[in-house]
Formats: structure tokens, sequence, C-alpha cells
């Protein structure tokens, strides 16, 4: 039973890292376009840090949640993830990776939660 519970804390820990991660991307533009105080370079540099630890945090999340999930959660949990770094650490080339980025977010968000709920219907153990 404790492994369960420990499998549901990840997956809370990367729906939260998800969605802290999107709120972080959709703020970044708001507080470039309204600080006339910050240096935008500075302001860049400090969140692009903040990409390498939603990475971080995700990647931790993903590999704790998989170890007990089924192997198509398994696999969309890695496929996403893999999306979700590539876009962060490519957003900077193309407009497109920033998409990309929201969408494996969400993607991790929803397939976390259908982990959570198959955890809970079959009452699974590692």
């Amino acid at each position: 039973m404790n492994q369960l519970l420990s499998r549901h804390r990840a997956d809370y820990v990367g729906i939260t890292g998800s969605v802290l991660c999107i709120i972080h991307c959709l703020l970044t533009p708001v507080l470039v376009m309204t600080s006339a105080l910050l240096n935008y370079e500075s302001l860049r540099v400090g969140f692009l840090s903040l990409d390498y630890l939603f990475i971080g945090i995700n990647v931790i999340a993903v590999w704790s949640a998989a170890r007990c999930a089924t192997g198509l959660i398994r696999w969309a949990l890695g496929g996403f993830l893999a999306l979700f770094a590539v876009g962060l650490l490519l957003e900077g080339q193309s407009e497109l990776f920033e998409y990309v980025a929201y969408a494996a977010s969400a993607g991790l968000v929803v397939t976390h939660l259908i982990n959570i709920r198959q955890g809970r219907t079959t009452h699974a153990h590692c």
C-alpha cells in the first residue's frame, strides 16, 4: 500500500510541475511586456533555469509514476516527457516548440490523471 501512495504522489507532483510550467510560460511574456524595470535578458536567463527545473521535476515524477503503470501509460508518460523537454529546450528556435511544450505539458497532466484513476480502479501494487 505504501508504494501505491508514493505512485500517486508522483502523479500529483507531475501534474503540479506541468501546471506550474504552463503558468510560468504564460506569465513570462506578460512580465516582459509590463515591466520596464527588468532587463529582458536577465529575466530570460532566470526563467530559462526554471525550464530546467520543470524538466527535472517531470523526469522524477514520470520515472516514479511509470514504475507501476501499464505499458500504454508508461509509453505515453515517456513520450510526453520527451516532447515536453524538447519543446522547452528549443522554444527559442521557433514558436512551434513553445506550442509543443504546452501540448506535451497538457498531455502529461492528462496521462498522470489517467494513471491515478487506473491505479485506483485496478488496485495495482508495485
